[in-house]
């Protein structure tokens, strides 16, 4: 009875307009700073974030890694805060703070009690103009990074690969840059090069407060003012003109070779439009391409390869839209047992290629239609979910209005659409295919006798 309340609920969901859901309204101070308040009175919480359109792909040459380094930098101490006080004082006020860094944003959050939310504009309003460092902090939290790459990427096989076949994928684009940073340019990381960054990137007029919950966009103005809207901007702060690739004309392979590789499999990747301001059609036709392609278990590779031909044990497509330059749109496929690689590469495009040919299946596309709607609505349920949204999308050049639009611009993509997308984006030439593998027996190696 219960799953059976569930599905209606999906279904009346679903058909709620979901443009007009949201209680949304921006306003810039006059340093420049953007704000967006999003209403939800539901609880008395409320999520304040500071989004710095500054990440990884806007570092300096020869720093990689110096915005994530940095990131962690953010809670030494300022002017009036000790080393590690600000995290201290959001936990003793029943809250809780962290940070991320990505390709195109760098942001710091913390979730309070609403009646908290101008304690936390005081502080992060300090630590964006008055952050101290010393030389001992540099290289305590240089060696946490580096221990960081250590757990999260050197221990990891397909970590490893994932960052050189990005390597690949971009070859001039900062994108091509692991956002931790290459190892050898980390261990150099001094404080003057955090501090430059932090000039050059961290101001009013380049940064995007976002606050969602249970306030009143009066009060966060006020409070915007008076915190932030007091510090100058910095006249210098440039557009963001980033290197771009060439255009790609040769497919690109290649194959990597671990020990640790427990599971072997194979990866493709195409360069794919972003979501563009005011032009998210072809975004949202991936986007639909990548949920019916490899979603889940009744998507279409999964069905054929994993539970038809059973020549997989894992088969997924995936695309993230949000970006600032181009992205891409990915295939997976681990084989299973008894298939080679090169087996399973051949029967991925078979499957692709049988898949374009047949077109979309209307009844499938209209369930993951309404599955996208329910997803859409549930996460404005946390305040964190809906934050994140509109700031990864600012942050990426897109808009208020896009960010509004883009669920009905899903809603009215067609099943012409989706295999037009998917004959414009799978063209090899534009590709990167890696193989994970486990090292081949050493035929050089003589026998040694029993």
């Amino acid at each position: 009875m219960r799953r059976v309340l569930s599905l209606a609920s999906a279904f009346a969901l679903a058909a709620l307009p979901l443009k007009a859901q949201e209680m949304v309204t921006d306003f810039v101070l006059d340093n420049g700073m953007q704000v967006v308040v999003v209403e939800d009175h539901r609880a008395p919480v409320a999520m304040h974030m500071v989004w710095y359109k500054a990440g990884s792909a806007d570092e300096p040459p020869g720093v990689s890694g110096i915005a994530h380094f940095l990131e962690h930098l953010m809670f030494k101490g300022t002017g009036t805060l000790e080393p590690g006080e600000f995290s201290k004082v959001v936990a003793e006020n029943g809250g809780r703070d962290n940070a991320f860094t990505s390709y195109d944003y760098t942001a710091y959050h913390q979730r309070v009690a609403a009646d908290r939310l101008e304690l936390m504009m005081q502080m992060e309003s300090d630590r964006m103009v008055n952050l101290r460092l010393t030389e001992d902090e540099i290289l305590t939290e240089r060696d946490v990074i580096i221990e960081e790459r250590n757990q999260r990427v050197e221990n990891s096989a397909g970590a490893l690969f994932r960052e050189q076949r990005m390597a690949a994928q971009y070859i001039n684009h900062h994108y091509g840059i692991p956002i931790i940073g290459w190892r050898h340019e980390m261990e150099e990381l001094s404080k003057r090069d955090a501090l430059d960054f932090y000039e050059d990137f961290y101001a009013p007029n380049n940064a995007i407060l976002v606050v969602a919950g249970d306030v009143q966009p009066d009060d966060v103005k006020a409070l915007a003012e008076k915190y932030y809207g007091v510090i100058p901007a910095n006249p210098e702060i440039a557009e963001r003109d980033r290197p771009q690739d060439p255009p790609q004309t040769s497919a690109r392979r290649m194959e990597f070779f671990d020990d640790r590789v427990a599971q072997e499999y194979v990866t493709r990747s195409y360069l794919a439009p972003e979501r563009d301001p005011g032009d998210q059609k072809e975004a949202a036709a991936l986007t639909m391409l990548a949920n019916i392609l490899g979603a889940g278990p009744n998507s279409v590779l999964p069905t054929k390869l994993q539970f038809g031909t059973k020549q997989a044990v894992y088969v997924s497509a995936f695309y993230g839209g949000v970006s600032l330059d181009d992205t891409t749109f990915n295939l997976v496929i681990v084989p299973a047992q008894g298939v080679s690689l090169e087996e399973a590469e051949s029967a991925m495009d078979a499957a692709v290629s049988e898949f374009i040919a047949e077109g979309v299946d209307p009844e499938h596309l209209e369930r993951i239609k309404m599955q996208l709607r329910a997803d859409q609505i549930y996460a404005r349920d946390s305040a964190e979910s809906v934050g994140n949204r509109y700031g990864r999308a600012l942050t990426s050049g897109l808009t208020i209005e896009d960010v509004r639009e883009w669920p009905e611009v899903l809603q009215a993509i067609s099943e012409d659409d989706i295999i037009a997308a998917a004959e414009r984006i799978f063209d090899i030439d534009k590709s990167v295919t890696g193989w994970l593998m486990r090292p081949k027996p050493d035929s050089t190696k003589p026998e040694v006798s029993q």
